[in-house]
Parts: structure tokens; C-alpha cells; sequence
């Protein structure tokens, strides 16, 4: 299906029954990436899977910032109706999630962000020169987005309300102290560091953030 907004299209899907949660990929990929997840899900939720703009079938436009994203997430929201969802969102869907309460308070019921980072120095050296290099090959905007975003405040962090639970891999890509920062920052929030894991391995197609976020919102109804 796809939901017009002029001249972006934005693909996305919904499976299963229950409370709504909505799921965004990170830099480069799509909703595919939660094939394996999906199968849990739906069981318990009604999922929302979307291409953001410029991957997948969503449309490829000029122009990516991570503010478009979350407001491309907003407008979303707002024009399908969805109250309140678990916001799920890896990597760069992380950041938008971020940006979407930041930007717009109470439009989530929470949050789970994976992977997500504040500036583009949090992002360990030995990737940020490898995602240098890629960029001076291809001119990719979807490199440059990495390497020029986000910029998340501290005092942007404390003023988001609702619950978030904030996770990244032992071997992540994000430092470990930018994590504990968003976690620490947000006022009603937990921290999962997962043992064994780098930076995509427990979400891209993998089932194990299906469980995460079923004892999540489990933890949220007890």
C-alpha cells in the first residue's frame, strides 16, 4: 500500500491484531528487514511497516534529513489514525523516533529505539572512515545523512515524556557512552545492552527484536 503525501509516496504494510506498533528500518535497507520478526508480531500487534523515503518503494526524493523522516512518521500517524503505537525504529529509524517525540510530544505511546546515535562523533571512528570513503566513491545521500545528522541536544532528550527503552549491541558502531547518554537523558527509560551482538545482527532479519518487544510491551500493561 502506499500513503500519498504529494510527491511522496510511502510505502508501507500492516499485519495482525492489537495495540498498534510501527516499525522503521535503518540507512539503506526496508521493511524486509523484519521478515523474520513479523511472524511474532502480528500475533501480537497490528504492525506497521514503512519505507522511509528514498528506499525501498517509497519514493525516492531529492532531498533525506532525518527531520523529514520523523515528520514523514508524523503525518503518518496522524492521517491513518493510529493512537498512540509502540514506535520501534533501528538505526536511523531510531533517530527519527527520537526526533518524532522531540519534535511532537505524546504522538507515540512509547518508544524502542536500537542502534540510534545523536551526532555523527558518536558513531565509532573505524566506520565513520569507512562511511567517508564510501561517500567520496558514490556521493550517496544516504551516506551523507550518516555523516552530516543528527544533532540531538541533551535538554531535547529530557523533555521526551514517554517511556523509551533504548538498546544497542555489545559490538555496536554507536560508542556505548552515546547510548548510556540517550538513555540517561530520557527520563523514563531503560537501557539494554545485548551481549554478543554488533550493531544489526539481533534486528535485520532476525526474530530476537520480536521478543524484545513483546516482553517490552508486556512490561508496559503489568
Amino acid at each position: 500500500m502506499f500513503l500519498d503525501l504529494g510527491p511522496l509516496k510511502l510505502h508501507y504494510e500492516v499485519s495482525g491484531e492489537g495495540r498498534p506498533l510501527i516499525l522503521l528500518h535503518g540507512n539503506g535497507e526496508d521493511m524486509t528487514i523484519f521478515d523474520e520478526a513479523l511472524p511474532l508480531l502480528e500475533k501480537h500487534f497490528t504492525v506497521y511497516r514503512i519505507d522511509a523515503r528514498c528506499h525501498g518503494k517509497s519514493t525516492d526524493m531529492g532531498n533525506i534529513r532525518y527531520d523529514l523522516i520523523a515528520e514523514d512518521l508524523n503525518v503518518f500517524i496522524l492521517l491513518l489514525k493510529i493512537r498512540k503505537p509502540i514506535v520501534f525504529g533501528f538505526s536511523d529509524g531510531g533517530i527519527a523516533a527520537l526526533l518524532l517525540e522531540i519534535k511532537h510530544p505524546g504522538t507515540a505511546g512509547s518508544l524502542i529505539v536500537s542502534g540510534a546515535n545523536t551526532s555523527p562523533r558518536a558513531l565509532k571512528l573505524w566506520f565513520r572512515i569507512s562511511a567517508w570513503n564510501a561517500f567520496h566513491r558514490t556521493r550517496s545521500k544516504l551516506i551523507n545523512l550518516m555523516l552530516s545528522g543528527p544533532h540531538i541536544q541533551e535538554e531535547e532528550l529530557k523533555a521526551i515524556s514517554v517511556p523509551v527503552l533504548v538498546t544497542a549491541g555489545e559490538k555496536d558502531l554507536v560508542k556505548r557512552s552515546d547510548t548510556e547518554f540517550i538513555a540517561s537523558s530520557i527520563p523514563d527509560s531503560k537501557l539494554m545492552i545485548l551481549p554478543g551482538e554488533d550493531h544489526q545482527s539481533y534486528i535485520v532479519h532476525s526474530d530476537k527484536i520480536a521478543r524484545i518487544i513483546i516482553e517490552e510491551a508486556s512490561d508496559e500493561r503489568a
